[in-house]
């Protein structure tokens, strides 16, 4: 799942279907209650192993630790990766971005009925919305912290979303890259701690992760919780509406390549066909090979 949510267009919520372990996610995360959380709390104050251990069977806290352990270990090596193809190849890694975003869309608007006035005003808000966001980023929205703590709390909840990626919304939101080399930066200043290096090196890129977690666990417990509800209620309407997201976030790598093209030729534009032609094979097989309903 965090290979997956690393790279965007590819969904860490498709991963979980394919696996088997949605329904189980889904309940283990709205199981995390405060009331629950305090009971493990005073549970530890007073020594009652057996009220924490109750606590944390109902929130399924071992199957959250290990799978959030694996989706953290994955992030941090396939972030590394993309970052490299960035710094190497820009143009070519955003159209293969370009190919997943697409094909996701093509994909989930098979499974989406707008076939009713109030789905389409649904899909086309969607699209409008993201479209829009994704041109400001060329603007710069941002990235201070109140800006860093929203998109913690937006990004998380594509977790939980079958065919919506964490970071599609991170390069909609112009955030992709400064987030991924922040993380880098502080993960290299952790390490180097090791070999003597200064404590005051990983401070300013520490902050900015600890504040997209915090954004990020209280998205957990707002946003995600929020648009189930809508799916719950308005399942067509709200999946025309995330859907219609994608679409509209196409504007985002389209205007990435731009800004990296410097010199377009023939030899160039086959190289970016072909990683969009790549990006959309990969997200087709997988659909194939996954054969669920999102």
């Amino acid at each position: 799942m965090g290979a997956a949510d690393a790279v965007p267009g590819v969904s860490g919520g498709t991963i979980a279907l394919i696996t088997g372990i949605y329904d189980r996610l889904v309940t283990a995360l709205t199981d995390v209650e405060p009331g629950r959380i305090a009971a493990v709390l005073r549970g530890l104050l007073r020594r009652d192993r057996a009220t924490v251990a109750d606590a944390l069977r109902a929130m399924d806290a071992a199957f959250l630790v290990s799978l959030g352990l694996g989706v953290v270990s994955a992030v941090l090596v396939v972030s590394r990766v993309v970052e490299v193809a960035l710094a190497e190849a820009p143009a070519a890694t955003y159209a293969f971005f370009f190919g997943l975003i697409a094909a996701s869309a093509v994909v989930l608007y098979e499974t989406v009925a707008v076939d009713t006035p109030g789905r389409a005003v649904a899909a086309l808000a969607g699209f409008l919305l993201a479209f829009f966001v994704a041109g400001a980023t060329t603007g710069g929205l941002g990235d201070g912290p109140l800006f860093v703590f929203v998109t913690g709390a937006i990004a998380i909840s594509a977790m939980v979303l079958p065919g919506i990626s964490g970071s599609l919304i991170l390069v909609v939101l112009g955030q992709y890259e400064y987030l991924v080399d922040t993380l880098h930066d502080f993960v290299d200043a952790v390490l180097s701690l090791v070999d003597g290096g200064s404590i005051g090196a990983a401070v300013d890129p520490g902050t900015v992760v600890a504040t997209f977690v915090a954004g990020a666990v209280v998205g957990l417990f707002t946003v995600a919780h929020a648009i189930r509800f809508a799916l719950d209620r308005w399942r067509e309407a709200t999946l025309a509406f995330l859907v219609s997201l994608i679409v509209g976030a196409l504007r985002a790598p389209v205007e990435r390549i731009a800004d990296a093209t410097t010199a377009p030729d023939a030899a160039f534009a086959a190289v970016v066909g072909v990683a969009m032609v790549v990006g959309a094979a990969v997200v087709l097989a997988f659909d194939r090979y996954a054969g669920v309903e999102y």
